[in-house]
């Protein structure tokens, strides 16, 4: 499978009262299409930023990132909100909506913006119900996002995110704001769709959701210190043992 996304040499420096705080130090990896990878690593490691930058939604002081062969910052910043919109589907720990528009219309509202999504109204009105029919949230399809539990709105928020069919989604703490039964079940359409073929990269603090992802990268002090593969999660009697060798693995990090 050829890469993704290719990271080399990034760093992300910012400056605080005249001092200089380097967040990400000469980070390099890459991910192969239909990959899932977890980003984890102790609070204030960098995680996030890593995502904000290698997802162009932050700029990098230094360093490479090629997303599908082409180097982001050569990209302007309209190219790169093209880019985000046509290309990247984004998840988030705090989601996101227009509280002016029903969830559908949330959901939909992307690829009436896209300039390279070519489909007819019509045709996108049924993708994106058919994205909330999978999801098990057509029900839900004209209520308000106050109308809503957090999972369901969570469930929308991954529907939004593939409205466009992105090459790959990025999701931080996807999962954090949900309880353990509620983050199963989103963890679960994750990885459902990251079976049909979408590339995945998430940051995450709960072992349970990393155990589901192929790769796990840690990250000490805005540096990756280690990765740990665990191919891919195929049933849920692996489950149990994928959560405990990775649990040692971290713990010999020291997570």
């Amino acid at each position: 499978m050829s890469n993704i996304l290719e990271v080399k040499d990034l760093c992300k420096t910012y400056i605080i009262n005249k001092r200089q705080n380097n967040v990400l130090k000469n980070v390099s990896f890459s991910i192969s299409e239909g990959e899932m990878v977890a980003i984890m690593g102790p609070s204030g490691s960098g995680k996030s930023t890593l995502l904000y930058n290698v997802s162009g939604m932050d700029s990098f002081t230094a360093g490479s990132v090629r997303f599908c062969g082409n180097e982001l910052s050569g990209f302007t910043e309209s190219e790169l909100s093209d880019l985000r919109l046509d290309k990247m589907g984004f998840i988030f720990q705090q989601m996101y909506m227009l509280k002016n528009l029903t969830i559908f219309d949330n959901i939909l509202l992307p690829s009436l913006q896209s300039k390279s999504n070519t489909k007819s109204r019509k045709e996108k009105v049924e993708y994106a119900q058919s994205l909330m029919r999978r999801l098990g949230i057509i029900d839900i399809a004209d209520n308000d996002i106050n109308e809503v539990s957090g999972g369901q709105l969570q469930r929308a928020c991954i529907c939004r995110s593939m409205i466009n069919s992105p090459k790959m989604i990025f999701a931080d703490e996807p999962t954090g704001a949900l309880n353990r039964t509620t983050s199963d079940e989103v963890m679960d359409e994750l990885a459902k769709l990251n079976a049909d073929g979408t590339t995945i990269m998430l940051v995450t603090h709960d072992v349970k959701v990393a155990a589901k992802c192929s790769r796990v990268m840690f990250l000490v002090d805005g540096n990756i210190s280690g990765e740990y593969n665990l191919e891919k999660w195929n049933a849920d009697s692996q489950l149990r043992d994928r959560e405990r060798t990775l649990s040692n693995w971290l713990m010999e990090m020291g997570w």
